[in-house]
């Protein structure tokens, strides 16, 4: 018999600025919630050329963005770079260290902002300090699933399952599941089982939805406790709602942040900011790494990185299609 999560808190975050000219609504890593093990960060993030975030380290942590609109490039100094296109997923393992640029790519075609998620997930401590690595997921990759056989309810199965079918497996060391929801129809129920094993959030992106009969409105943050396997509720607005159920495995040990930095204690961040400051134990590169993209990213080189993997570059298009099942 399956158990319905409680509600451990909700807010609305605040748009804060961030990085160079970025804006985001960042909903962990605040006073409102800290950390939400394995959590400790999640920005939904608006930002557009020439603003961006210039090379900056990272370490202990896999960051787990979705681009949700225009395209932004991605450069570190391991020599891995790419375009994120809309829908497309960038799952980055720092481990010991590496050094990144994301910048959005110059339109021509619009003047929106690049829009995202990005989340940070700590690693587990026998892994922290693991070679850092890159996985693209592109957005023809994703399943999607449409439960009532129509676009009353439509998910994107970034990563788990969800009625009955199962993402690509293996994206991220942390177990994260990930999942992006979406309806045209008020009154439209929904459900997502999460093993108990696993602390589980809500973010609505647009629209609004009700849980136990409370409504929650745009860009509520809805945290769960870990005292069941299901969460469920309906849409509750006339208007196009959208919105992310996200889940991680708690991890047993101190989660510790300073800044780009997670560790098990002040200690080992020490430790690791002394690396990053004499370029040693990981962070060699940086004394030869020269960022492309933090010069500005114009339409032509998006192009040209996205024809390496055999992608277009076609900015007149809203979203890419996702696989239906």
């Amino acid at each position: 018999m399956s158990t319905q999560r409680s509600i451990l808190k909700t807010f609305i975050p605040q748009f804060r600025s961030e990085g160079v000219g970025a804006e985001v609504r960042r909903s962990i890593g605040v006073n409102e919630m800290r950390k939400f093990s394995p959590f400790v960060l999640l920005d939904h993030f608006f930002v557009k050329a020439p603003a961006g975030f210039e090379q900056h380290p990272h370490h202990g942590q896999e960051t787990i963005t979705l681009l949700l609109d225009n395209y932004v490039a991605h450069e570190d100094f391991t020599g891995s770079k790419g375009i994120l296109r809309p829908g497309d997923l960038q799952f980055m393992t720092a481990g010991k260290g590496v050094v990144h640029s994301e910048i959005p790519v110059k339109m021509t075609t619009n003047d929106r902002p690049a829009q995202g998620m990005q989340l940070w997930v700590a690693l587990p401590e026998k892994l922290i300090n693991c070679e850092p690595r890159y996985r693209d997921l592109r957005s023809e990759e994703i399943p999607v699933v449409k439960p009532f056989g129509n676009d009353d309810l439509v998910v994107k199965i970034i990563s788990g399952e969800s009625y009955g079918v199962k993402s690509v497996q293996d994206l991220a060391y942390t177990p994260v599941n990930y999942y992006q929801f979406n309806s045209q129809k008020k009154d439209t129920p929904f459900k997502q089982f999460v093993d108990k094993s696993m602390n589980c959030f809500i973010y609505v992106k647009e629209g609004s939805i009700k849980i136990n009969n409370k409504e929650y409105p745009k860009s509520s943050a809805i945290f769960f406790k870990p005292d069941g396997d299901l969460i469920e509720g309906v849409i509750a607005s006339n208007e196009f709602t959208e919105f992310f159920i996200i889940a991680g495995e708690i991890l047993d040990q101190e989660i510790v942040q300073y800044g780009p930095f997670i560790d098990t204690s002040e200690e080992n961040i020490y430790k690791t900011f002394k690396n990053y400051q004499l370029a040693q134990n990981g962070f060699e590169n940086v004394r030869t790494w020269k960022p492309v993209i933090d010069k500005g990213v114009g339409e032509e080189l998006a192009k040209e990185w996205l024809a390496k993997d055999g992608l277009e570059f076609t900015p007149h298009k809203e979203n890419i299609k996702q696989k239906e099942l």
